[in-house]
């Protein structure tokens, strides 16, 4: 199990290291074997990621999160565990592709590189993870299908932040939590509130799998 976070902004205003390392650090019992941020400013858009780590296949701090294609303009964050990977491994090897860890996170991001977002069809396992692409300007977010890993998210004018639990957004100065009490009915019925709604108004959870993709202008 691992935590996950990240920040877009839209408006012009650089990420603040301190907002993203709060937000990580909200999800230290997650991942308390290790704590990654990553920041990205260009072109007026600027992203901040977050990784709280639980090591499990690959030990080693090459590992770590959040991870950086090669020429830095992908960046991955994971939590979950991919059952496959050995096999995507393979393929993407016969295919030129070239490793440095051996872990399951580095497949997954070599499997964005070549397959974009596409990618979520060969993955089985449980998941939860972010790409940001550089190139493209956009930020990819998807959720297994069974939903054994966690995923929310709220979007404002300002900027769109996501992360594994609640509390993680919370820890963000921008954003307020607010009773959602057209929720309240469906919590008191089942005991949860079903997805893609929350109790909190405008923080929502990636429904089980579901992909997102969000953009440089906020769409």
């Amino acid at each position: 199990m691992c935590g996950i976070v990240g920040v877009v902004r839209f408006d012009g205003q650089p990420q603040e290291r301190m907002i993203l390392e709060r937000m990580t650090d909200a999800l230290a019992h997650r991942g308390p074997e290790g704590r990654g941020v990553h920041l990205v400013a260009e072109r007026g858009i600027s992203v901040g990621l977050g990784h709280a780590r639980l090591k499990v296949v690959d030990l080693s701090e090459a590992a770590g999160q959040p991870m950086s294609s090669d020429d830095g303009a992908t960046q991955v964050v994971f939590n979950g565990e991919l059952y496959n990977f050995r096999e995507l491994r393979a393929s993407l090897e016969q295919r030129g592709c070239r490793f440095r860890t051996s872990s399951d996170t580095e497949v997954l991001l070599r499997c964005y590189e070549a397959e974009g977002e596409r990618c979520v069809e060969s993955l089985d396992g449980m998941f939860a993870f972010a790409v940001w692409d550089g190139r493209r300007r956009r930020l990819f977010l998807a959720r297994d299908r069974v939903g054994k890993k966690p995923l929310f998210y709220v979007l404002t004018p300002a900027l769109f932040a996501f992360a594994s639990e609640i509390k993680a957004l919370l820890r963000h100065p921008e954003i307020t939590p607010e009773v959602h009490a057209e929720a309240l009915p469906a919590f008191f019925l089942y005991g949860y509130v079903p997805s893609p709604e929350t109790l909190y108004r405008g923080i929502r959870q990636l429904a089980p799998g579901h992909r997102l993709t969000v953009d440089a202008g906020g769409e």
